[in-house]
């Protein structure tokens, strides 16, 4: 599944809580980067990350899954 600038944008604003920690530690660090530079570039470049991740792991993380669908 491939997330979208607009669901990634409200990961990156929001406050959800997702299961997998190591997705967690994710958004985090996005966040972060993401805090500091709110560009459209900048924020393209973090929703790679997050369908990178979310392609190699996406099987595990049914849950966040769920979350993520409704944004």
């Amino acid at each position: 599944m491939d997330v979208t600038s607009a669901q990634v944008q409200k990961i990156l604003t929001g406050s959800q809580n997702f299961s997998m920690l190591s997705f967690s530690m994710l958004i985090t660090r996005l966040k972060g980067i993401y805090a500091k530079d709110n560009s459209k570039a900048n924020l393209e470049r973090c929703a790679s990350e997050v369908t990178v991740f979310i392609k190699k792991y996406g099987v595990a993380m049914k849950a966040d899954m769920a979350i993520i669908s409704k944004l």
